[in-house]
């Protein structure tokens, strides 16, 4: 059931004529941090590129971080947009990430950004997710990222992309250059990571 006040936007893929559409990919924000933000717009820019169609989820999300509903809440943001049939690839960012358990479920490929390291029901379902799986983070992140979760995370086949200045944002606080030099590092990541072979 689609929840009130919750909106998407639907964007084509923009391959190669004739490349066809490798799937959808469903973009789910954070809580101040929406799908037009660099972050995601750049994530969307790659995403079409490779050839994936992609849903960003608009939302306002209740309560806060903590609240065991937020998981399910999550969930139901997930389940009421995937499409009726084809390949998916959920993107999170910070609380979008509490849709990990379900990737994990349904074996989706998952690009997490900023992802809640800090959140045992979100590591366990990143660690058993047997698809392709990009995570992101800074280590100036106090909020979500865990550098020792994330080295345990890579050596059990997650792609990790750590940045030592970034923050939750993904910035470098007080230095704006240094933070479109990351949004750029980031960029090339995730166009690195989506030309890799699917799993």
């Amino acid at each position: 059931m689609r929840v009130p006040g919750v909106e998407v936007t639907s964007f084509g893929p923009e391959g190669p004529p004739g490349s066809g559409r490798v799937g959808t990919a469903i973009v789910l924000p954070g809580r101040a941090y929406p799908p037009a933000a660099p972050l995601l717009w750049f994530a969307t820019a790659a995403l079409r590129q490779h050839g994936w169609g992609v849903e960003h989820v608009w939302w306002h999300a209740p309560g806060h971080h903590g609240d065991a509903g937020h998981y399910g809440w999550v969930a139901d943001q997930l389940l009421d947009h995937l499409p009726a049939s084809g390949r998916v690839l959920v993107v999170g960012k910070s609380l979008g990430t509490l849709a990990a358990p379900v990737a994990a479920e349904r074996g989706y490929d998952g690009l997490w950004l900023t992802p809640l390291l800090q959140e045992e029901a979100v590591v366990e379902a990143l660690a058993a997710n047997p698809a392709r799986q990009l995570l992101v983070g800074g280590l100036a992140d106090r909020h979500s990222w865990r550098s020792d979760v994330a080295d345990r995370l890579a050596g059990q086949g997650c792609d990790v992309v750590e940045v030592p200045d970034a923050d939750h944002g993904m910035h470098a606080a007080g230095d704006a250059v240094r933070s479109a030099e990351i949004l750029v590092e980031v960029t090339r990541a995730m166009d690195t990571w989506l030309a890799g072979p699917a799993l």
